[in-house]
């Protein structure tokens, strides 16, 4: 990815992090421009304080070195933030993780695909307060599923043993 286009995605979340109520602002000596590793972007809503560093990829697995990880890790805690990875994939939304929820590969790096972002990052409007995430399985367990009743009915005019009046009148 070029360095232009990952200026433009790192200004493109702090917008979107100001568009939903956050102080933000982006670390104009992030990356190599400073010996001083900082974040890529700033940001809290007077309830939570986020140190990040921003990464998008056109669809390739986006990694992260190590040293960066750390050195966004040591920032966050210093400064009193929590750290973030957000990740961008062409097409897709923001997605953030904890650097902890990353995959470490053999060499001491840090991976993020596509499908891992989408299926257990934080979205956007999860990560601002919006809204909050629900699996399946939390959807579950707090449904207790059909009516038995109902569905035996609806098997039996399924399977043409009752007509669809008998039906609605026992579901009545």
């Amino acid at each position: 990815m070029s360095q232009a286009k990952g200026d433009r995605r790192e200004r493109e979340l702090v917008n979107e992090l100001d568009g939903a109520g956050f102080a933000v602002m982006r670390a104009p000596a992030s990356g190599s421009a400073t010996d001083r590793e900082l974040p890529d972007v700033l940001a809290g809503d007077g309830e939570h304080f986020y140190a990040i560093e921003a990464k998008s990829s056109a669809g390739d697995p986006i990694y992260l070195t190590g040293e960066e990880v750390e050195a966004l890790t040591y920032f966050a805690r210093n400064f009193g933030a929590k750290p973030r990875i957000g990740v961008r994939f062409d097409r897709e939304d923001w997605y953030f993780f904890h650097p902890a929820d990353l995959h470490v590969t053999d060499g001491g790096n840090y991976r993020v695909k596509k499908e891992t972002a989408i299926a257990e990052g934080t979205d956007f409007p999860e990560f601002v307060g919006e809204s909050e995430k629900v699996t399946l399985a939390e959807v579950d367990e707090d449904d207790p599923g059909p009516d038995e009743e109902i569905v035996r009915v609806l098997n039996a005019v399924e399977q043409g043993v009752m007509d669809v009046e008998e039906a609605a009148g026992i579901l009545e």
